[in-house]
């Protein structure tokens, strides 16, 4: 049997020591990604949100032959459709009002290197076009340019989207999605890996005691057992948010259910019959923690409830909290 350290990550291809996990399902992707990051093929990375994606794209980038080059990566929900060509393409100074230089683009940036496309299907159709163009010739134009430039880039694009479904409602070109989908990868959703799920809590456990300055050592049976029975929609993301959120409620050495979020410390068998079904109680006692926390600060008290400030102010009164 391979050598594996205590977090699954047995003596995993150079580039994914990072990927935590000992599942069948996260075994096969990463042995996949490690064939594909040895090409220069373009990938297309599939999955819902928070399964690890750009994670994988930096380990083919980190385990291809441009690894000693850029890695740039890029959210395409994140700008409009002028900032966006700004950002991939660069600009000529005086192409738009406030263009006062040249600036390079992130497909420059990362010129022999790997440019990571989140969200692909989010991006808009006349960038694409442009973007087809630098897949198939290597060329782009600059917005106020009409030189073309060249690029030595590898594309590797994600998205949570069913794209052959945009293709068919006009929202994604047909043609750009062939030359992405040369190699798809299928992220497998936490889920369908629950033996992972405590590999990945212990390891945030231990990122987030270090930053928080905690002597936190480990979780008790009854928080992991609950870890181990959600559907985590938000995936690994979601996981993580919930282990720093606890370390922030934690006054102990051990994570245990009260440091939980409301919905999930209700479904704890080992709660009172009392506190198990009268979720107001629970509801209670966690906004006083976070809002003790926080020293009273309900801004800070919201975001860490994920809820709004309004909600907050609400809660306080109809607790009669101070």
């Amino acid at each position: 049997m391979a050598a594996a350290d205590t977090l699954g990550r047995e003596r995993r291809p150079p580039g994914f020591e990072q990927v935590i996990g000992q599942s069948v399902a996260i075994r096969q992707t990463i042995a996949l990604a490690a064939k594909v990051a040895l090409s220069d093929a373009t990938v297309l990375l599939l999955g819902e949100t928070g399964t690890g994606k750009e994670l994988f794209a930096r380990a083919m980038h980190a385990s291809s032959t441009r690894a000693d080059r850029s890695f740039v990566a890029l959210n395409c929900s994140t700008f409009s459709k002028e900032l966006m060509e700004s950002e991939v393409f660069g600009h000529r100074a005086g192409a738009f009002t406030g263009a006062m230089r040249d600036k390079k683009g992130l497909i420059e940036e990362a010129d022999g290197g790997s440019l990571f496309l989140d969200e692909i299907g989010e991006m808009q159709m006349g960038l694409q076009a442009k973007l087809l163009r630098v897949l198939e010739t290597g060329e782009f134009f600059k917005v106020g340019s009409n030189v073309s430039d060249r690029t030595d880039v590898r594309i590797i694009s994600a998205t949570n989207r069913d794209l052959k479904e945009e293709v068919s409602q006009g929202r994604f070109r047909e043609d750009l999605f062939y030359r992405l989908n040369v190699f798809t990868l299928q992220l497998p959703p936490l889920r369908e890996r629950k033996g992972d799920i405590l590999l990945i809590a212990e390891h945030f456990l231990g990122v987030f005691a270090e930053k928080l300055g905690k002597d936190i050592t480990g979780m008790t049976q009854a928080f992991a057992d609950v870890l181990c029975r959600q559907m985590w929609r938000g995936n690994i993301r979601e996981l993580k948010n919930v282990i720093e959120r606890a370390i922030i409620l934690t006054e102990g050495k051990v994570l245990d259910v009260d440091s939980l979020p409301v919905q999930m410390q209700a479904e704890s068998p080992q709660l009172q019959p009392l506190t198990l079904f009268d979720l107001a109680s629970v509801e209670k006692m966690h906004i006083q923690r976070v809002l003790k926390y926080t020293d009273g600060n309900k801004v800070e008290a919201a975001r860490l409830l994920n809820i709004g400030l309004t909600t907050v102010y609400r809660k306080i009164e109809e607790y009669g909290l101070q």
